[in-house]
């Protein structure tokens, strides 16, 4: 079974070859593509530096569902059968990759979303950050009538057919809310597993407050909009 672990990464010059590396030692039959997002900094050079991941560079920043289409696209192209998400921050942990890669190598489902909430972990986040995740978890049992614990989580399994559906649409701005609720519309079988997960190892977050507010007005509409539109 090929499995390819895609990163979109963004001005992660300082985390990213660290990264790689956890990948690697962990699990050094996984294949790795990067996609560099048009970075600013050292991104691209330090990826390659590696010697242990592909690395595609967009020529312009197309934000966080251009670099992740790019990378299933990549994934697709190559006939992988897994594609797994992973943050170029560093707070997805290598060492949880067979929690989410195991429901979808034995047919149990079709994307795993790994979780920091469906047991106690020692993640600790902020008050706005929970209230956001509560309500997105809210907005997607309302919508689809399923419960999702973690629907913000960027750490995410899929197999071959959503290989394919993602790599001609993944939603544009914040998109993994929205890719919950499509895959639920299409008939997909979503799941979660309990995985811990860090504080991000260098740089920031492009999240600000203004953005936070944008992120929960845009995504709530995207949402809507795909449980009323013909998606299948």
């Amino acid at each position: 079974m090929n499995i390819l672990v895609i990163i979109p990464a963004y001005n992660e010059e300082k985390s990213i070859g660290s990264v790689i590396e956890s990948v690697k030692s962990r699990h050094p039959e996984i294949d790795i593509v990067v996609v560099n997002d048009g970075s600013k900094d050292g991104t691209s050079a330090a990826a390659r530096a590696s010697g242990k991941a592909h690395v595609v560079d967009l020529p312009v920043n197309l934000g966080i569902g251009g670099a992740v289409q790019t990378g299933y696209l990549f994934a697709y192209r190559n006939g992988y059968d897994i594609a797994i998400q992973i943050d170029a921050d560093g707070q997805h942990d290598p060492a949880e990759l067979n929690k989410i890669i195991a429901s979808i190598a034995n047919g149990e489902a079709d994307c795993c979303v790994g979780s920091r909430f469906v047991q106690k972990t020692s993640y600790r986040s902020s008050l706005s950050r929970r209230l956001g995740i509560q309500f997105f978890t809210w907005l997607i049992h309302l919508t689809v009538g399923k419960r999702i614990t973690d629907p913000t989580s960027g750490f995410r399994a899929v197999n071959r057919k959503i290989i394919e559906v993602f790599a001609n649409y993944y939603p544009d701005d914040y998109p993994e809310v929205e890719a919950v609720v499509l895959l639920e519309r299409m008939g997909f079988r979503v799941k979660e597993a309990s995985v811990q997960m860090h504080s991000r190892t260098a740089g920031k977050s492009s999240i600000t407050p203004f953005k936070s507010l944008y992120y929960m007005v845009k995504v709530s509409l995207a949402v809507l909009m795909t449980r009323i539109r013909n998606v299948g």
